[in-house]
C-alpha cells in the first residue's frame, strides 16, 4: 500500500487533516515504518480502525478472518495465483468470490483475478499480516504451482494452433492471451522477483526452450517448459511490453511496468531474432530493493568522505568505471541524491533512465532518432545546470562536451567501461582527448566491481589451499591466524552459498604528480604505480579486505580482480 495513497484516503474519510499528512509520512520514513504502523503509533487509529477506514473508502466490508477457511473455498484460487496476487479466498456464492488481498488498494490484482478465474471477484478488507500468514499456511511457499500450470498447459488443449502450422498474427495473439499462458508468464515473473533476479532470459533452441534467471551476477536455469510453449510465452511477453508480435525478424525494445508480489517493478524488454525463434531478455529494475543512499553502498570510509568532498565541488569531472553490471549507475545515482538540493539544478542523460529521481531532470537518450549523448549534452548547457550526469562517455564528441561543461563551471559525472581506475585516463586519450584537458578537469576516478556475498545462514570457516593463496599472492605466514569463509549452501541461498552482493572499490585521486604523468601521456602501468605510491588501494587489495572480513570468498575476488 502506497503511503501517500493511504494518507489521502484517510484525509477523504476525515480521519486525518491535510496538515497532519506530512507528519505521519515523515514518521513512517524516518523510522522505517509502514504507513499502517505510523498511523497506529501516532494514535489516529487502532489496527481494526485502520482497515475499517480503508474498507469504508473502497465501499466494501471489513472481514474478520476465521481461524480456518473451508478447503472447497481455498480450492477456488490455485496456489500459484494466490501467491502471485497475495489473494486469499474467504467466501463464495453463485458466481461471486470474496477475496481478501494483502494490498486491498491493488485494483489490478482484482482485475487479473477476475480475468484468470472467469468469476466476479468481490474484494474485502482484512489485516494484511493475517492475509499473508494465511496464504503461507494454506498455499505454502514452494513453486509447485509452476508444475501445476505446466500440467494444465499440457492437458487442457488450450494451446490449439501453434503446435500445428497456423502462425498468423491473430492465432499467435489468441494463444498469448490464453489464461494458462498468462498465468505461466506471471508466475515466472513472480518467482524471479522473489529470487531477487536482475535479468530473466527466455531462450528457444531447436529441441528445448530454456528460461534462466540471473541472481547476484550468476545465471540459474529453472525447470524448462515444453518446446512448443516458446512462441506463445514469448508472444505474451511482447504483448505485455506493447511490442509488435507479428514482427519476428527484427530486434525490438519495450518496457513492462507491473505490480509483482506487492512491489512496483519496471522490466526492460529486449528481443533478438535467432535461428529457432526470438530470444527475449527482461532486465528487472525493482525500485524497492535498491537503496540509493551513498552511506548504504558499503564504501570504505576514506573513499566515501573523499567522494562527498568531490561532489560538492563547483566544477570538474568525476568518473566511475567498471564492466557492465558493476553498479556504476547506482553509485552515480547515490551521488546525485546526496547533492539534490533545492538550490542546484541537476540534469541527467541516460540510456535508458533506470530510476526516477524526484527533483532531477532526466533525459532518455535515443540514438535511433539522433538524440545522442553529445546532442543532449549540448542542449543541457543551455538549460542553466549546476551538475550534469552523462550515462556513459562513448566517443570523443561526448568527452569533449563534458570537458567543455566542466571548464565553464559545471560538475560532470559520467561512467566509462575500463578494467581499473587508471585505465579511464588511457581510454580518454585513446578517444582523442588532449591530455592537458584531462589533467585540468578530472577530479577523481572510482573503479568498482560487485562480488557475491557469502550467505550469513550457512557461512563456514575453512583453510584455503597453498595454491589458492598463491593466486592471491599470499603465503601461510602472511595470513597468520586469519579465518577464511565459504557458504555451504542452504535453503536461504538456494544451495548456492551466496546471498546478495557487495562492492569493492579503488579510488584514484587526481593529484599534481598524476597530472604531470597525464600530460606526458604516461602508459597505464606507470599511472597505476604512481597512484598506488600515492596511497591508492587497488581492487585486489580491497577484495582481500572483504575476504578477511568474512564478506566474500577467495574465488569471487580472483574472478573479478
Amino acid at each position: 500500500m502506497n503511503a501517500q495513497q493511504v494518507a489521502d484516503l484517510f484525509v477523504e474519510q476525515h480521519v486525518l487533516q491535510t496538515s497532519q499528512v506530512d507528519d505521519v509520512l515523515q514518521e513512517a520514513n524516518l523510522n522505517g515504518k509502514n504507513i499502517e504502523q505510523a498511523l497506529i503509533d501516532s494514535g489516529f487509529v487502532d489496527e481494526r480502525g485502520f482497515y475499517q477506514v480503508i474498507a469504508d473508502a473502497l465501499g466494501t466490508d471489513f472481514f474478520e478472518l476465521p481461524e480456518e477457511i473451508a478447503p472447497q473455498i481455498l480450492r477456488l484460487i490455485p496456489a500459484g495465483l494466490a501467491r502471485l496476487h497475495r489473494a486469499l479466498p474467504v467466501a463464495a456464492s453463485d458466481n461471486t468470490l470474496s477475496v481478501a488481498l494483502a494490498d486491498p488498494l491493488d485494483l489490478r490484482a482484482a482485475e487479473d483475478l477476475r480475468f484468470a478465474l472467469g468469476k466476479d471477484v468481490h474484494v474485502v478488507v482484512a489485516p494484511a499480516g493475517e492475509v499473508e500468514e494465511r496464504i503461507k499456511r494454506y498455499y505454502g511457499t514452494d513453486s509447485s504451482s509452476m508444475e501445476d500450470i505446466l500440467k494444465q498447459l499440457g492437458e487442457t488443449g488450450e494451446l490449439l494452433s501453434l503446435r500445428g502450422t497456423d502462425q498468423s498474427a491473430s492465432a499467435v495473439e489468441a494463444e498469448a492471451n490464453a489464461t494458462p499462458i498468462i498465468r505461466f508468464v506471471d508466475l515466472i515473473l513472480f518467482q524471479a522477483i522473489q529470487d531477487r533476479a536482475s535479468d530473466i532470459h527466455f531462450e528457444p533452441f531447436e529441441n528445448e526452450f530454456k528460461i534462466r534467471y540471473r541472481v547476484d551476477g550468476a545465471l540459474y536455469e529453472m525447470a524448462p517448459p515444453p518446446r512448443h510453449l516458446a512462441l506463445p510465452v514469448i508472444s505474451r511477453v511482447k504483448v505485455m511490453a506493447n511490442m509488435n508480435i507479428a514482427e519476428r525478424r527484427l530486434p525490438q525494445d519495450g518496457r513492462i511496468q507491473k505490480n509483482i508480489a506487492g512491489r512496483s517493478v519496471d522490466l526492460r524488454v529486449s528481443t533478438l531474432p535467432t535461428q529457432f525463434g526470438e530470444s527475449v531478455v527482461l532486465r528487472v529494475l525493482d525500485r524497492s530493493t535498491v537503496n540509493l543512499d551513498l552511506e548504504a553502498l558499503g564504501l570504505p570510509d576514506y573513499i566515501r568522505d573523499y567522494i562527498i568532498e568531490v561532489i560538492d565541488r563547483p566544477n570538474g569531472i568525476f568518473i566511475v568505471t567498471g564492466p557492465t553490471g558493476s553498479g556504476k549507475t547506482t553509485t552515480l545515482y547515490s551521488c546525485l541524491r546526496k547533492i539534490n538540493t533545492i538550490d542546484s539544478k541537476l540534469l541527467t542523460a541516460e540510456e535508458p533512465v533506470e530510476y526516477d529521481l524526484e527533483g532531477i531532470v532526466q533525459v532518455p537518450v535515443n540514438e535511433a532518432i539522433g538524440l545522442t549523448f553529445a546532442r543532449v549534452l549540448r542542449a543541457f548547457l543551455r538549460q542553466d545546470p549546476d551538475r550534469i550526469m552523462v550515462g556513459e562517455t562513448r566517443d570523443l564528441e561526448t568527452a569533449q562536451i563534458s570537458i567543455q561543461a566542466s571548464l565553464t563551471g559545471h560538475l560532470v559525472f559520467t561512467t566509462l567501461h575500463t578494467n581499473d581506475a587508471p585505465g579511464a585516463i588511457t581510454r580518454l586519450i585513446d578517444m582523442g582527448v588532449e591530455p592537458f584537458l584531462i589533467s585540468s578537469t578530472l577530479e577523481a576516478v572510482l573503479g568498482q566491481r560487485l562480488l557475491r556475498s557469502i550467505c550469513p545462514q550457512c557461512r563456514t570457516t575453512y583453510q584455503p589451499s597453498e595454491t589458492l593463496l598463491a593466486q592471491l599472492g599470499l603465503t601461510r605466514r602472511d595470513i597468520g591466524a586469519k579465518n577464511f569463509y565459504y557458504g555451504k549452501g542452504c535453503d536461504a541461498c538456494n544451495q548456492t552459498g551466496y546471498k546478495g552482493r557487495k562492492g569493492i572499490y579503488e579510488l584514484m585521486k587526481i593529484t599534481d604528480p598524476l597530472r604531470e604523468l597525464i600530460n606526458e601521456r604516461a602508459p597505464n602501468v606507470t599511472l597505476k604505480e604512481k597512484a598506488v605510491e600515492l596511497g591508492m588501494v587497488t581492487l585486489r587489495q580491497d577484495g582481500l579486505r572483504s575476504i578477511f572480513a568474512g564478506d566474500t570468498t577467495i574465488e569471487e575476488v580472483l574472478k573479478y580482480t
